[in-house]
């Protein structure tokens, strides 16, 4: 995982979100079917608040079967999770869910064709908006962050 972005929420929901991060990463490099983690928005471009939510986005070669059931949603956040909806937004199909201390995480879960050439407009605002690559052992992430002009922390 990249360094820790500095962001001015306070210490301990900035600690969740980062344990959180590292969670995510760590289960999906056990799943060869995720091909990357990263993670977008408030939290990606150090402009969180206590309250602000995490948009994690997944990229996967069977979206469908984690699109499909919750079994997995705690072995990956690594805490007990209530889930709160599952809504597609395009290619994107967001699983959202609440731990127990009430921050809200975002699984956005999308197939390896979101990261590719040519990169689709709503892609293209999402990692230019802040985004930070957590887990690309094959560089699908990577790509898209050169193909968008954008560095590898952003």
């Amino acid at each position: 995982m990249p360094s820790e972005p500095s962001m001015p929420s306070e210490p301990s929901r900035r600690d969740e979100v980062m344990a959180v991060c590292r969670s995510v990463a760590a289960w999906a490099a056990a799943r060869p079917d995720v091909v990357a983690v990263g993670l977008a928005g408030s939290w990606a471009r150090g402009a969180a608040s206590a309250d602000s939510d995490v948009d994690l986005v997944l990229v996967t070669d069977v979206p469908e079967r984690w699109i499909q059931g919750d079994d997995w949603i705690p072995a990956a956040v690594g805490q007990g999770v209530t889930p709160v909806r599952t809504q597609a937004w395009g290619v994107l199909t967001e699983r959202r869910v609440r731990l127990a201390s009430g921050l809200e995480v975002e699984l956005g879960i999308v197939p390896r064709e979101w990261a590719a050439e040519p990169v689709d407009d709503g892609t293209a605002r999402v990692v230019r908006d802040g985004f930070r690559v957590l887990h690309d052992p094959v560089g699908v992430l990577g790509r898209l962050l050169t193909a968008l002009g954008v560095g590898g922390d952003r």
